[in-house]
């Protein structure tokens, strides 16, 4: 997400982070918050925690001024397709995506949800790889 804000700084434009609650629509989901004993629509629980990390984000890096100014969208269904149809919809001018760079078994069981977004993206993709 540092990397996406600097950028977003550097290109002058917003910053979009968007989290896709993977549920693949025959069994809609609920999510348990640690805090409370009541199940949650997935989009519900997952919009609050998107909130807190953008939140604890922009105070962790207060030199990010596009954390300041970030909207946060929570979407439902297959991760490479809504990213690529919110893209679509919003006019993006580019998709910065983080990666864990799983490979072997894995990678082919799973697949890769940053690869099918290059590959089909129509604006430029950026993946940024996970810490170790």
């Amino acid at each position: 997400m540092v990397w996406a804000a600097e950028y977003a700084a550097c290109v002058g434009c917003k910053l979009i982070v968007l989290h896709v609650v993977h549920d693949p629509g025959e069994t809609p989901g609920s999510y348990r918050q640690e805090d409370e004993d009541l199940l949650r629509p997935m989009e519900e629980v997952a919009d609050k925690i998107l909130t807190q990390f953008l939140q604890e984000s922009a105070e962790k890096y207060p030199e990010l001024a596009a954390l300041a100014d970030v909207e946060p969208a929570v979407v439902k269904g297959i991760p490479a397709t809504r990213i690529l149809e919110f893209a679509e919809a919003h006019g993006v001018r580019g998709i910065v995506m983080g990666s864990r760079g799983r490979t072997g078994l894995p990678h082919l069981l799973l697949g890769s949800k940053a690869e099918r977004v290059v590959q089909l993206a129509p604006v430029p993709v950026t993946i940024v790889k996970a810490k170790s």
